[in-house]
């Protein structure tokens, strides 16, 4: 079994003790993930730069090392944001891979769309020209900042056909979400499969996943059971980038709807359950 690693919710202002936690373990174990940028974050739910202004001031998200004028962040940290801009792209050099994470990341809507493991969103539901209104424009602001990228990862999982149809005409060639064994490709989208359920994921023998990590949430139970996930035997843990080159198949309208039904039931259990 082939497992990446995706990062959501990576903006100036996310818990960078945290952050710097679970980069040290990726640094270890020498696994490149996927980060989500969002553009431009105005979503009070991912503000925690206040709770780590000690880390932010002092030797910032680095190893506590001051790393030359490589454009990688030093004793200053990325505590300004045209920092952190500097820092994400240094994290690209170094293997790393941008996502554009929503725009704003703040959800308008109460639609789950077509993959439903939440039943809230910031493009789905919206009419087809809001939503590629929003996504030209988180183009925008990453390109001001020196990013570019074709892949999308949507807040909270969801979108829906307008978003599919908006992403193709915003440049955009694939998403990081769904459910499978391996990427697929969908109405002219690649889309790069999350793990469903992580117990079952490290069970397989064959395939492809991802496992999606929130490091503002991130524990210290958390972090011990990431490690003990990448010292698994039978696991090859890979790059974003190598799954990003593996072969992809084309997905069927049965394929579909089994993964709508599976995100469907994972919403519904953690709701209720």
């Amino acid at each position: 079994m082939k497992i990446a690693v995706r990062l959501d919710d990576i903006t100036p202002d996310m818990d960078w003790e945290r952050f710097l936690k679970f980069k040290a373990l990726l640094d270890r174990y020498q696994v490149k993930p996927l980060i989500g940028v969002v553009p431009q974050n105005r979503d009070p739910g991912l503000v925690r730069r206040a709770e780590t202004d000690g880390i932010m001031a002092g030797e910032g998200p680095g190893d506590g090392r001051d790393e030359g004028d490589d454009g990688r962040a030093g004793k200053s940290g990325a505590h300004s944001p045209e920092e952190f801009w500097d820092y994400v792209k240094a994290l690209e050099r170094d293997g790393w891979v941008i996502a554009m994470h929503g725009c704003y990341h703040i959800y308008t809507t109460d639609r789950g769309g077509i993959f439903p493991l939440n039943n809230f969103s910031e493009f789905a539901g919206l009419p087809f020209d809001r939503q590629r209104e929003l996504l030209a424009e988180g183009k925008r602001l990453l390109r001001k900042k020196g990013i570019e990228t074709d892949l999308f990862m949507a807040p909270a999982h969801s979108y829906d056909n307008n978003t599919l149809r908006a992403l193709k005409e915003t440049g955009f060639r694939a998403l990081t979400d769904g459910f499978g064994s391996r990427p697929y490709r969908w109405k002219g989208l690649d889309f790069y499969p999350i793990s469903f359920l992580m117990r079952d994921t490290l069970r397989r023998k064959e395939g492809y996943s991802a496992m999606v990590v929130h490091t503002n949430t991130l524990s210290d139970e958390d972090l011990s059971r990431c490690e003990a996930y990448f010292e698994r035997e039978g696991i090859s843990w890979i790059s974003f980038g190598e799954y990003l080159r593996a072969d992809k198949k084309r997905r069927s309208l049965p394929g579909r709807w089994k993964e709508f039904l599976m995100a469907k039931g994972k919403y519904l259990l953690v709701k209720y359950l």
